[in-house]
């Protein structure tokens, strides 16, 4: 079967990827001011929870917009899925993403452990992060000529 090249696919797929990496620091960098200021008398930016939020959203969709390319661009490229340990990395960030964004909408309407909760999944998330980058980039030397 003649199939067009996937190329601009991963391009948009790496570029994703990037932002990813830099909206997920972003976000710690953000988080840390907010409980910085939660913790102390001093009254937080007005600016600064609106912007974690808006981040957040951003990692959501960026996240979900890999999801989408690494199905189609390996269904389009093998036929199936599950050729690497790159789609059970990706799932398990794709679901700790989602943890975090649902916990962090509801932590001040929601009780107590639900902000430990958003901590820690962002912790793990880290963790997801990195192994779903070395097995991507095992991923990309085989559509590579």
């Amino acid at each position: 079967m003649n199939l067009p090249s996937f190329l601009w696919l991963w391009r948009i797929a790496a570029w994703s990827m990037g932002l990813s990496l830099f909206a997920y620091a972003l976000l710690l960098l953000s988080g840390m001011g907010i409980n910085y200021f939660r913790g102390e008398d001093l009254s937080r930016p007005r600016w600064l929870r609106p912007l974690h939020t808006i981040v957040g959203w951003t990692l959501v969709f960026l996240v979900l917009l890999l999801l989408s390319i690494g199905i189609v661009g390996t269904i389009g490229q093998y036929g199936s899925l599950g050729h690497s340990s790159h789609l059970t990395a990706g799932l398990w960030v794709v679901a700790l993403v989602i943890i975090s964004a649902t916990s962090g909408l509801n932590i001040d309407r929601a009780p107590d452990w639900l902000r430990p909760l958003h901590i820690t999944t962002n912790l793990i998330l880290f963790i997801g992060f990195v192994f779903v980058t070395f097995t991507g980039w095992s991923v990309v030397q085989k559509y590579l000529p």
